[in-house]
């Protein structure tokens, strides 16, 4: 047997995507974009959103279109952001089809339904409403506006280069 150095399924350094390894580079927080109720709930790992202050709020995220999510998502459904935390990496990957999820992905970890949607227990969320839909090259444009904000966590998981890292209260990385 032998041992890699590099991940084994990684595409060879000539046929990378140079603005996808741009993008990895950049630290970005990790969250489940979640919608629906009972057997209807659809979610996803994202990190690429923006949130736009203002009143209302919006939030913008860039959703696979081909995701259950992407597909249960039009103007008026409302939907969560749960932001992730240090000990959620294997529900992240669970939820962007890197990770098996026996009885599917929200029997990981414990998960609260809200007039907007299901939230992770425990993380800072918000919910939202839906209010445009666009394509953006290839992915869905997902703009929405905020409704309701909850703080509960401090701790936030970033994802960088492949890897997770945790930030503190205090902005310090672990």
């Amino acid at each position: 047997m032998t041992i890699h150095r590099e991940h084994p399924f990684v595409d060879p350094p000539a046929s990378r995507n140079a603005l996808r390894q741009f993008r990895g580079r950049l630290p970005a927080p990790v969250t489940v974009l979640a919608t629906g109720d009972g057997s209807a709930r659809a979610g996803l790992t994202v990190s690429s959103l923006l949130i736009v202050p203002g009143e209302p709020g919006q939030v913008v995220a860039m959703v696979d279109p081909d995701s259950d999510l992407g597909s249960a998502l039009e103007p008026g459904r409302t939907l969560t952001v749960s932001v992730l935390g240090p000990n959620d990496t294997y529900l992240a990957e669970a939820f962007a089809g890197l990770a098996p999820a026996p009885g599917g992905m929200f029997r990981l970890g414990r998960w609260t339904q809200t007039e907007w949607g299901p939230v992770l227990e425990g993380s800072t969320w918000l919910g939202a409403t839906v209010t445009d839909l666009s394509a953006l090259g290839r992915m869905l444009q997902v703009t929405a506006r905020v409704e309701s904000v909850d703080l509960s966590r401090t701790e936030v998981l970033v994802h960088q280069r492949g890897r997770y890292l945790t930030l503190d209260d205090r902005g310090h990385l672990h």
